[in-house]
């Protein structure tokens, strides 16, 4: 193949994409700034999108993760991303903790996070929205590292249908 000028091509490996940030709506600056470390629970909140393969397709899980305990507070999934998902995750956040003092909510800039909706749930609370920097994971490592933990222990080399990740009840597959 050298000799000749060939190469090969190579097959990129799939990747589901749960961000959209090419959207219009206002994005907020980073306030969290990558400071990690929360002295009582509702200070610091993160939230995310990731997606859980199952036999039918694709299942996206929004959850909302607070940073004192490393706990997750807010949940919801969805076989399609709107922002209602990511509201509903929220609203299980906000019924089981119900935050009375300052608490600053950090997202990617996805579209569902910067949504008038979101947004304005957020503010009617009294809760300071903060993002990302654009394509920099890193500034929402920790909920990457929830995100991750999940697919290992959780996902992974397991067989789900949609119907057992709604129920919380994975079917496994034969062993080989």
């Amino acid at each position: 193949m050298r000799e000749h000028g060939l190469q090969s091509h190579r097959r990129r490996a799939f990747r589901v994409v749960t961000t959209d940030s090419k959207h219009d709506h206002p994005v907020a600056p980073n306030v969290l700034e990558r400071d990690f470390k929360a002295t009582a629970p509702n200070q610091k909140w993160l939230a995310d999108i990731t997606y859980v393969p199952t036999d039918e397709g694709w299942l996206y899980l929004a959850l909302v993760l607070d940073l004192f305990a490393r706990e997750l507070v807010g949940w919801a999934m969805s076989e399609t991303m709107p922002q209602e998902l990511t509201l509903c995750a929220l609203d299980v956040a906000l019924g089981l903790r119900d935050p009375q003092g300052a608490l600053i909510h950090h997202s990617d800039r996805g579209s569902q996070y910067a949504a008038k909706d979101y947004r304005a749930k957020l503010k009617a609370r009294g809760i300071q929205v903060s993002m990302s920097r654009k394509g920099d994971c890193w500034d929402n490592a920790p909920m990457e590292s929830v995100n991750g933990t999940l697919k290992v222990e959780c996902v992974n080399r397991v067989r789900m249908t949609s119907a057992s990740v709604r129920g919380f009840r994975p079917r496994r597959s034969p062993p080989p």
